[in-house]
């Protein structure tokens, strides 16, 4: 008889935590890197403040997420970049014609403005992510014949650009990460994110309403066509 590995009761447990619609809604919705209120996830989510908070006690219980309070309110966000890295893998194996379709016009332009750019945690997804992954491999900064990693051009540009690295702790330089909505793999690791937190605070990239969604400005136009060569068009 085969020893049983391990590791099978703690997958079934984390499996048991991705396996509901309203955690995986919350899960999601966190992927915008942001701390959300317990309040602002019911409402997201659709269902009663108490209903929810029995949901984060499970994810929070599970590793999956972490909490603060602040006076009355109960704050969450994702665990770490892991635990994005995970959901938003999941999030890449459903087929397309699996997606629901959005009912009203607002929920079709939200969708398409996701598509167009958004953060992934806290690096660059959508059309917006892979033009800058493109743009990286296409000018020799970013290798991808072996797994992602910065050459030592990429390095210098990095650097040339004002774009300081932290490498802290355990987690990749450059890592690959499945993007759901193209279907193909955009920057993440310390890279990636660095080069998000840029994009924000430079002016490059705005965040559009309360959701995961960006859109690229003129001033980020013309920063991207002058250090990557992309032109407006693909950022639009």
């Amino acid at each position: 008889m085969t020893e049983k590995d391990g590791r099978a009761p703690g997958l079934a447990r984390l499996a048991g935590l991705l396996a509901d619609g309203t955690r995986a809604a919350c899960l999601l919705a966190l992927l915008d890197g942001r701390a959300w209120t317990a309040g602002e996830l019911a409402r997201h989510a659709g269902v009663a403040a108490s209903t929810l908070s029995e949901h984060l006690d499970r994810l929070v219980a599970g590793g999956l997420l972490v909490q603060e309070r602040q006076g009355r309110h109960r704050y969450v966000r994702l665990a770490d970049p892991r635990v994005a890295q995970l959901v938003e893998d999941f999030a890449a194996q459903v087929a397309p014609d699996r997606v629901a379709r959005p009912r009203t016009l607002r929920a079709a332009g939200a969708g398409a403005a996701t598509a167009r750019g958004r953060t992934c945690y806290d690096h660059l997804a959508g059309r917006l992510g892979i033009a800058l992954t493109d743009a990286l491999t296409g000018r020799g900064l970013l290798r991808q014949d072996t797994g992602f990693a910065l050459t030592d051009a990429g390095l210098g540009w990095f650097g040339t650009a004002g774009i300081p690295l932290e490498r802290t702790g355990r987690r990749p330089l450059a890592r690959a990460c499945l993007d759901w909505t193209e279907r193909r793999p955009h920057l993440a690791g310390v890279a990636g994110a660095a080069l998000c937190r840029h994009a924000l605070t430079a002016g490059w990239c705005v965040r559009i309403g309360s959701g995961r969604a960006v859109r690229v400005t003129p001033s980020g136009e013309a920063a991207l066509s002058e250090l990557l060569g992309i032109t407006p068009d693909r950022l639009r």
